[in-house]
């Protein structure tokens, strides 16, 4: 009887230990609301944000007057924080700070540069704040958790090995098909030297004439620009003073004297047609490579046996001669040497 009792009484100290257990661990399974409020703010897309460099590591940040601007656009984000969803909006920045969710930055250039008329409104390297309190006065905040990853860049991950695979096998590939790639690549190189040099002629162009500098898909060349900034077709403001007018007339006597120099020294069709011949035939050797050629001339630059002497080489029989031929031009080569010996 007592043993019964006291097997009872370890069966349930044990499903007591079990309930305690599970219900720790839902709690620690379970997300902190701040977490939950922090991720859904920074998918949001009216939050306006840019990448910048801190301390040598791409963050994603904000500005703090965007951030105050955004919750009062949006209060029902607030909801999301549950009993803490009546704080105000610098109370729940100082606890997004608080657990380390987000960090507060400053400017690492902080003078205005030559040419410029105000700071940059986002610059592109930052450093910590040593006070990490919230401001909406030239602050930015940057996210230090990161991101989910969207499922589109999960599936490109894998196929990073399948074309590194494929660029390894252009040298067995059909010949249409290395025309094919070969051209592509040629197109997306012009396209994009044609379109360096249209920025630069439209930014000169504009700068001499109306003083304005104007560069069209102004992020094409910045390393921090995400992939919607990269490819913003409409210029920024200009920020920068006005140029003097006798700087405008230098370059303009410069561009006119580049323009009359290049023209003077461009190359004639003949020359065009040699440079044009040389480049096709680096581009049909190019083509016209293959393991068994490459292997197959192996072969024919050693002509050593396997016993250690060297091979007589085959002459080529090129096409047209037939052995006739061959047998007269060898009578006459050896006419010649004996007649060269005398």
């Amino acid at each position: 009887m007592l043993f019964l009792i006291c097997k009872n009484e370890i069966f349930r100290k044990f499903i007591l230990l079990l309930t305690f257990s599970f219900q720790f661990q839902k709690q620690a399974v379970k997300k902190d609301v701040f977490q939950t409020f922090a991720e859904k703010v920074r998918d949001h897309k009216e939050l306006e944000s840019r990448w910048a460099v801190l301390q040598e590591t791409r963050v994603e940040y904000f500005r703090g007057k965007d951030f105050v601007s955004f919750l009062r656009n949006h209060p029902e984000l607030k909801d999301l924080l549950e009993s803490d969803k009546n704080l105000e909006i610098e109370d729940i920045a100082n606890s997004l700070l608080r657990k380390n969710l987000i960090v507060r930055c400053d400017r690492v250039v902080k003078t205005v540069r030559p040419g410029k008329r105000k700071l940059s409104t986002w610059p592109a390297h930052l450093e910590i704040f040593p006070d990490q309190m919230f401001s909406d006065n030239d602050a930015f905040f940057a996210w230090t958790f990161v991101n989910r990853r969207p499922l589109w860049q999960t599936l490109l991950s894998f196929c990073w090995p399948v074309l590194t695979l494929a660029i390894c096998l252009f040298p067995v590939y059909p010949h249409q098909v290395k025309l094919l790639i070969l051209y592509f690549c040629a197109g997306v190189l012009l396209l994009i030297l044609c379109l360096l040099l249209l920025r630069a002629l439209a930014f000169g162009a504009l700068w001499i004439v109306l003083g304005k500098r104007v560069w069209f898909f102004p992020n094409i060349l910045a390393e921090e620009a995400t992939l919607k900034e990269l490819f913003q077709f409409w210029p920024q403001k200009d920020e920068g003073e006005r140029p003097k007018w006798t700087a405008r007339l230098f370059y303009a006597v410069v561009a006119v004297l580049v323009i009359l120099l290049l023209r003077h020294h461009a190359p004639d069709e003949a020359a065009r047609a040699r440079y044009q011949k040389r480049v096709s035939n680096i581009i049909d050797d190019v083509l016209e490579w293959s393991p068994r050629l490459a292997l197959s001339g192996m072969m024919a630059d050693s002509n050593v046996t396997d016993d250690g002497v060297e091979g007589t080489p085959q002459p080529d029989h090129t096409e047209g001669e037939t052995i006739s031929d061959l047998f007269e031009a060898d009578e006459v080569g050896d006419a010649g040497d004996s007649d060269h010996h005398h």
